[in-house]
């Protein structure tokens, strides 16, 4: 087989570590994009087996990129939040488990954050992938009791007392139908009776759109900032470009409200759902970081609004 086909058969699997590992789908293609040129230099007679040489140029290089991203986001404008993967995306890699679900849904990859590059790395590997100790060790020059203590950390950092509700199409749509008649309704109480009382929202604008530079806490403090997030207004509409339709959609394998004004997405709006309701409200609203999601949305066969001409 060719050294293009080899990396080709791989390159699905590639992207989905990476974007795990770094939470953002154009850092994750140019990670791979770099794992190809690297794979195209090596010399290939002192590769035994490709598929595990491939992981480990990828894994070193995303741990590059972390450490980086970590300096980088001190000079962010608001808040940092993930890049939204819409369903169908190969880039959300897979899904059999539900540790495989869990490791890239927007909760997750927000908790994430709190750990160090190596811990994340680790983690991603054994609970997403299903990688050995022994072969996590390999891969970044561990030993294998080390990889275990490290991924147990990472693991005590990330645990939540939240139990996700994991959802399906018709579900998620029921779920964001429910958020978006209570947010539209213009009734606070109706939006803090979907919510937990401890309840988040937060939103990332990347200083291109207005975003609040910290998270909203609490369920009426919530309920009250949706309200007014969600009242038709000419400035909002100027703002975006246009009326808006809203669309339920699955992103990051849970419930999302997508905002376009015509093929165009403008922000997403992701939905924790645990079984004591609506636990965080994440809205994706940096056009950077809506891109990939765009290219997906626009080359399947969308949905009817839910509400068109917002």
């Amino acid at each position: 087989m060719r050294e293009a086909e080899v990396f080709e058969n791989s390159r699905a699997r590639l992207e989905a570590i990476a974007y795990r590992l770094l939470g953002s789908a154009s850092d994750a293609e140019d990670a791979v994009q770099d794992t190809f040129v690297r794979w195209h230099a090596a010399d290939r007679e002192y590769v035994d087996t490709p598929e595990a040489w491939l992981t480990k140029v990828l894994t070193n290089i995303c741990l590059n990129q972390l450490t980086s991203a970590r300096a980088r986001r001190e000079d962010y404008v608001g808040q940092w939040l993930p890049e939204p993967i819409v369903a169908g995306d190969r880039m959300l890699g897979p899904a059999e488990t539900a540790e495989q679900r869990e490791s890239v849904s927007f909760a997750m990859l927000t908790l994430m954050e709190r750990l160090s590059a190596k811990e994340r790395v680790v983690y991603v590997l054994r609970e997403a992938f299903g990688y050995s100790h022994s072969e996590i060790a390999e891969m970044l020059d561990l030993t294998e009791a080390n990889s275990y203590q490290i991924y147990r950390r990472a693991k005590q950092h990330v645990t939540s007392d939240r139990t996700r509700t994991e959802v399906d199409e018709a579900t998620a749509r029921k779920v964001v139908e429910e958020f978006l008649a209570a947010a539209l309704s213009g009734d606070t109480d109706s939006l803090v009776r979907l919510l937990t009382d401890d309840a988040i929202s937060a939103g990332d604008g990347g200083g291109v759109v207005t975003s609040l530079p910290h998270p909203v806490t609490g369920a009426l403090r919530v309920a009250r900032f949706l309200r007014r997030l969600f009242e038709p207004t000419e400035h909002k509409w100027a703002m975006i470009g246009g009326r808006a339709d809203l669309f339920a959609a699955v992103v990051n394998g849970g419930p999302a409200l997508v905002i376009a004004v015509g093929d165009r997405i403008v922000g997403i709006i992701t939905l924790e759902v645990t079984t004591d309701g609506i636990a965080a409200v994440h809205t994706q609203a940096n056009p950077e970081k809506l891109e990939r999601a765009a290219r997906h949305w626009t080359a399947g066969d969308r949905p009817e609004p839910l509400f068109a001409g917002w």
